[in-house]
């Protein structure tokens, strides 16, 4: 016994009939669906990767809270903390620990005497807080000697081909490169770990002003409660959790930068060119077959039978062309590997975009059914 009703099963075969009789009409519509699921998917997809770039930062480095300069958009504080606010987090209740992080800009001098530009993280290496993470080579506890420093693997070739014991020139000073991260390549040059006490001596500093604060929660303490302590007691600076700075970060980047609105309106672009190419196609292949439609209905088709196959040619105008379009999208993202580049296609991502293709299908199919309202069965004999 079918599972499918025997009356859906006449329209479904209809449906594809009339659908792969006219092949260059079906192309069109499928060409739209592609086209407005890769640019979408694309857009979307490189967004979220400068996301992640720009919020990396907030997100690898394992503090519970984060002590930062007022007004800190950025994961890059403009500003330097005093040094007394290290010793205040430390006496507030619910702080496990505190510890500094300098941030800095500085130029790595490879052969040749080309230079180029690193993040220095200057964290305790006697704590390993604010360390490197994603380890691919080396240990960092051999940041605790001194004069030494984690490199990335992405700019091992911009770097003069570093490797395990080279030694290079940041800032004017030597330095021994003891071990590797792999993929942190946020939004600008890669981050290069050192000792906090290293990082001063390398921007030859005379203070031991951080720019963060990296705080711990000790066990059983709330967050919020914590964040309200520190902030009270420190009210010069911002005090917030980590998801807080990482959503400070992102909204920065919506309403403070043209980077939401540039790709918004790309993506916004895809979805209405696929509306109105499946629209148009769909609403030409009525017209053309007008006489068919009116032959159904002449046969015992209602409105409602006319309509199920339109839905039926939409859903799988949108099925297909948005699984073709996320192949294409994929294939970009797998085949990106420039550092200053990322495209990040997340499962909710890969799962919505033929949901709202759908939805764009059978919106656009509307604008074909009204045509087929008003039909009457009379006109075949015409």
């Amino acid at each position: 016994m079918s599972l499918i009703p025997p009356r859906l099963a006449v329209l479904f075969d209809v449906a594809v009939r009339m659908a792969l009789h006219d092949r260059m009409k079906l192309a069109g519509a499928l060409l739209g669906v592609v086209f407005a699921t890769f640019l979408g998917a694309q857009q979307l997809g490189i967004f979220l990767g400068l996301v992640y770039k720009n919020t990396l930062l907030a997100d690898g480095v394992a503090a519970d809270i984060w002590v930062a300069p007022r007004d800190t958009q950025q994961a890059e504080a403009a500003s330097t903390l005093p040094e007394r606010t290290l010793y205040v987090a430390r006496t507030q209740p619910g702080v496990a620990w505190a510890d500094p992080l300098l941030f800095a800009t500085a130029p790595i001098v490879v052969q040749g005497g080309r230079a180029e530009p690193v993040r220095i993280l200057g964290f305790d290496a006697a704590t390993g807080r604010g360390g490197p993470w994603n380890v691919a080579a080396g240990d960092p506890a051999a940041l605790r000697q001194p004069g030494t420093v984690f490199l990335d693997t992405i700019d091992r070739a911009r770097h003069g081909g570093t490797d395990l014991g080279s030694v290079r020139e940041i800032n004017g000073k030597q330095v021994q490169v003891v071990g590797f991260t792999a993929g942190l390549q946020p939004f600008g040059p890669t981050f290069a770990f050192t000792d906090f006490d290293h990082a001063l001596r390398l921007f030859n500093r005379a203070d031991r002003d951080p720019h963060f604060v990296l705080v711990g929660l000790a066990p059983g303490a709330d967050a919020a409660t914590v964040v309200a302590a520190l902030q009270a007691a420190l009210p010069d600076t911002d005090v917030m959790t980590r998801q807080t700075f990482h959503d400070r970060i992102v909204n920065y980047l919506l309403t403070q930068t043209q980077i939401g609105t540039s790709f918004g309106t790309s993506t916004v672009f895809g979805l209405i060119v696929g509306f109105v190419i499946v629209g148009l196609t769909m609403f030409s292949g009525v017209v053309d077959n007008l006489r068919e439609f009116g032959m159904l209905k002449a046969i015992g088709a209602t409105t409602a039978d006319l309509a199920v196959i339109l839905m039926l040619q939409a859903t799988g105008y949108a099925i297909a062309g948005a699984g073709f379009g996320l192949l294409l999208a994929g294939a970009l993202a797998g085949a990106i590997r420039s550092p200053a580049l990322a495209v990040i296609l997340p499962p909710w991502l890969i799962l919505g975009a033929p949901a709202l293709m759908l939805l764009v299908c059978i919106s656009a199919s509307v604008l074909a059914l009204l045509r087929l309202r008003g039909l009457e069965p009379a006109m075949v004999f015409r």
